[in-house]
């Protein structure tokens, strides 16, 4: 990328949904449930709470990258980080990682950040391990669903 095109990254909104589920499905984001809690009302209904807050990377105006900023109260966490193939590897994703870290630190008080990575997500897992997440490999994630789509 030439010095002369910066990144942009602005919050984006539920008018924004659907370039960002543009940006989840070209990315091939496998976690993806759109006719559940990725749907276009469930994701209204999370931005509406408060908890969530979506930031995009943009490159000459069009939308490259997408990342979910959210919080539990007490720990913030980075969700549906995505970055469109044709503009991986210029340092979008980690540009999405340290806003959405300042976002939750800044505005929303969280002193812990964390990511849930697939296990066969390699390049997610050395991406935030570059930029200081720590692996940890003694917790056990469960859950309980009341259905797939959810």
């Amino acid at each position: 990328m030439s010095p002369d095109r910066k990144i942009a990254i602005r919050r984006l909104t539920t008018d924004d949904y659907d370039a960002i589920r543009d940006i989840w499905v070209r990315s091939g984001l496998t976690s993806l449930r759109l006719k559940g809690r990725d749907a276009p009302g469930e994701f209204a209904r999370q931005m509406e709470s408060g908890c969530q807050i979506a930031l995009g990377a943009e490159l000459d105006g069009k939308l490259v990258g997408v990342v979910l900023a959210t919080h539990d109260g007490r720990k913030g966490w980075i969700n549906r980080l995505a970055v469109d193939p044709e503009y991986r590897r210029r340092g979008i994703a980690k540009a999405l990682i340290a806003e959405a870290e300042r976002v939750l630190r800044e505005e929303k008080g969280m002193r812990i950040i964390a990511a849930l990575i697939e296990a066969d997500n390699e390049p997610s897992l050395e991406l935030f391990q570059s930029v200081g997440y720590h692996l940890s490999r003694d917790i056990y994630y469960l859950s309980k669903r009341e259905n797939p789509d959810v």
